[in-house]
């Protein structure tokens, strides 16, 4: 296991590279604060104003309803076809100087988009403070991450401000991101994640306390009801958060290694909404959907390869995402999830990768496709209102599989009939997938 410092890999999440498609909520540009373009049947709203209410020491406030989320959800109308939703979703989400926080959400602002940013609680707690956070089976104060200065704290506290106001969701990494040895988040009981739980809500919900910075703005949000969800460090742990999760009644958990593009089902009670196998262009086997993931293939972890890599390593990285969705959008609409960080490796190829699939999906909504670029949370909450017999039947359409008949006759039916037909035989797999080896576990 590799030791990077906080500066080299901020809120690190990702899982085994397996060696083996998001949507479109319109603009936040309307004048009149909707969007008749966006969400599932109609505008998106603002938001009630209200003045804010501070909670506990002032650290976040009540503001009301947040702005910008889609409209309520529906339910599927009997052979309705499934909308392609696709989740950026952000680990650590640290701000430190890079740009790269403000950059993804001017991006996102720019085509309407929403992401989740699972931020590490850690980056909101000075150094100087570091013995309030006592880690589970680790020494008061140990982070694998370490402790951001406090200019890049009041980057990310104006950075998280700003995208919660624009719509996004602000989901948890958790603290020290431990990854290895006897202290791992994968040796955790459930009662040790519900420590690592409640002091990562609390360095959110107490950094002017900590800080001694009381001239900044509150956060917007209550996190006791915004939290519903998170990420593991490395993606390990999750059989013994899921208990805590569903006693703090999360909603769902976005750890899961190495998923499969099919529709998710749940665990405990919690939707699983793991980073999926994708194609991974000019290779045999399929990569996890991360940036790190990409990272581990090509640079065997290292961050820092010969430069003349980077153009090929760009080009590969952005198409596996490209054709990850694809495959999604035009099969079995399986929701499509991409993990990232805001980091500088390999000369900042992955997050240009990130945009160019960015782009291209956004494309592919303003086009007229039905893609939703949306939260975890507004994923859910689309997933909740739908009929169970509805999504057992798109669970078992497999990955690159078309429905039989296509989609008004495959869903035309359900409900109407005991149990779940099978779906169509015929399969549309990336050339060359296959079950491989994994490697590049950060």
């Amino acid at each position: 296991m590799r030791t990077f410092s906080r500066r080299g890999m901020l809120g690190l999440g990702a899982g085994t590279a397996a060696a083996v498609g998001l949507a479109g909520c319109g603009t936040l540009k309307s004048s009149d604060g909707t969007d008749p373009a966006g969400g599932s049947g109609g505008g998106r709203s603002r938001g009630t104003e209200h003045p804010a209410r501070p909670l506990g020491d002032g650290s976040t406030s009540f503001t009301g309803k947040q702005p910008y989320q889609p409209a309520r959800p529906v339910p599927l109308e009997p052979g309705q076809t499934p909308p392609q939703f696709v989740v950026f979703s952000w680990d650590g989400a640290g701000e430190v100087g890079n740009g790269l926080f403000p950059r993804f959400l001017d991006l996102a602002k720019e085509h309407g988009a929403h992401m989740t940013f699972f931020l590490s609680g850690l980056y909101l707690l000075p150094e100087s403070k570091k013995r309030l956070y006592d880690p589970p089976n680790n020494p008061r104060g140990a982070s694998a991450i370490g402790y951001l200065t406090d200019g890049h704290i009041k980057s990310t506290l104006a950075n998280v401000r700003r995208a919660w106001l624009e719509g996004h969701e602000i989901g948890t990494h958790f603290n020290g991101h431990f990854c290895s040895g006897r202290g791992t988040v994968g040796n955790w009981t459930p009662r040790q994640w519900r420590s690592e739980i409640d002091q990562a809500k609390s360095f959110v919900k107490q950094w002017r306390t900590h800080t001694g910075w009381h001239d900044l703005p509150s956060l917007p949000f209550d996190y006791d009801k915004e939290l519903v969800g998170g990420r593991t460090p490395c993606l390990l742990g999750q059989n013994n958060l899921l208990p805590t999760a569903r006693e703090l009644g999360w909603r769902y958990d976005a750890s899961s290694p190495g998923g499969r593009q099919m529709w998710p089902g749940k665990k405990s009670g919690i939707w699983d909404l793991p980073l999926q196998q994708i194609p991974f262009p000019g290779r045999r086997f399929e990569v996890l959907s991360m940036d790190y993931n990409m990272l581990a293939n090509q640079s065997v972890n290292s961050t820092k390869a010969p430069a003349h890599n980077y153009p090929g390593w760009r080009r590969q990285s952005a198409q596996a995402y490209i054709q990850g969705f694809r495959r999604a959008y035009e099969s079995n609409r399986a929701p499509f999830f991409i993990g990232n960080h805001f980091e500088q490796w390999n000369g900042g190829i992955y997050m240009d990768a990130v945009e160019e699939a960015f782009k291209h999906i956004a494309r592919e909504k303003e086009k007229g496709a039905d893609v939703r670029m949306v939260s975890f949370r507004q994923f859910v909450d689309w997933m909740d209102v739908q009929k169970p017999e509805v999504l057992a039947k798109l669970r078992t359409l497999e990955v690159g599989q078309r429905p039989a008949g296509g989609w008004k006759d495959f869903l035309g039916d359900v409900g109407a009939t005991s149990g779940a037909p099978s779906a169509t035989t015929g399969t549309r797999h990336a050339k060359g997938a296959s079950n491989g080896t994994p490697k590049g576990t950060p």
